[in-house]
């Protein structure tokens, strides 16, 4: 396994259990987009142009999904404003469903959705 193929899946394993220990109204279509998100990264991980190992990897620190992100965009395998708009958009879901406002919330997960449809 590459070690973007396993910093990718711990990344998705961390997320899933983080949002599994809350449960909104909107906490599984949330989970869901995450999901989607993680694999749509994975995917591009697997098919795109590889980089070096950054320092704190050869650390032993884990890596976040932002991080991932992050080096996912660099390579313009996913664009930095897409990124930003996805990590907002998610942000904005979980604030809702927190809330127990579940039309906001989808509408958020709708956005998100959008910009990975393109």
């Amino acid at each position: 396994m590459s070690i973007q193929r396993l910093v990718v899946a711990c990344a998705a394993a961390f997320a899933a259990l983080m949002s599994a220990s809350y449960a909104g109204p909107c906490s599984q279509g949330i989970d869901r987009m995450q999901a989607q998100f993680d694999a749509k990264l994975e995917a591009n991980a697997a098919v795109g142009p590889s980089a070096r190992e950054s320092t704190a990897a050869t650390m032993n620190r884990q890596p976040t999904p932002d991080s991932i992100a992050a080096a996912e965009a660099k390579l313009g395998e996913i664009s930095p404003e897409s990124v930003r708009a996805v990590e907002a958009g998610m942000a904005r879901a979980r604030d809702a469903d927190r809330a127990g406002d579940q039309s906001t919330c989808e509408q958020a997960l709708a956005d998100v959705q959008r910009i990975l449809g393109q």
